[in-house]
């Protein structure tokens, strides 16, 4: 099969001038229809218990899929999901699991970050050069034994 650009160099080869001009206005016409269409969701609703009711309506009522609804409503198919599956966010339970696991990522997301603290890779100030060397003949006792050497046929 042949890709759209294929087909318009053979076309080029053999000097059919004709059928580039039809294909050249099909372009102008598919480009004049064509529209933007907006982004899926820009920014998420927040799910309250008046949403949840409204997904749960149109889940009932009408015959579209979770991520229709979702798309219609504004938010991700995910919480169309846990609203039709699993009943969350259908009342004011601020108590409610999903309400205290909201309640906490905003409040981590109010706070300033802590820096965590680094890594320091190597021996402490405390210690001393012999624990070190001590430490590290343990280590290389407690490794895998490096590879043997190999024979040759002149060795034996």
């Amino acid at each position: 099969m042949a890709t759209l650009k294929e087909f318009e160099e053979a076309l080029r080869e053999h000097g059919m001038h004709m059928a580039l001009a039809l294909l050249e206005r099909l372009r102008e016409r598919d480009r004049q229809t064509r529209t933007i269409r907006p982004a899926r969701r820009l920014t998420g609703q927040k799910m309250t218990p008046e949403l949840a009711r409204q997904i749960q309506e149109l889940h009932a009522a009408t015959g579209m899929t979770q991520q229709e609804i979702a798309f219609k409503v504004g938010v991700n198919q995910g919480r169309v999901n846990e609203v039709l599956k699993r009943g969350k966010w259908l009342d004011d339970d601020p108590h409610a699991p999903e309400a205290i696991a909201r309640d906490r990522a905003k409040a981590r997301m109010r706070a300033d970050p802590k820096p965590r603290p680094t890594r320091v890779i190597g021996k402490s100030a405390g210690q001393t050069a012999a624990k070190s060397g001590a430490k590290a003949g343990a280590k290389a006792a407690a490794r895998k034994p490096a590879p043997q050497g190999q024979f040759a046929f002149g060795d034996l």
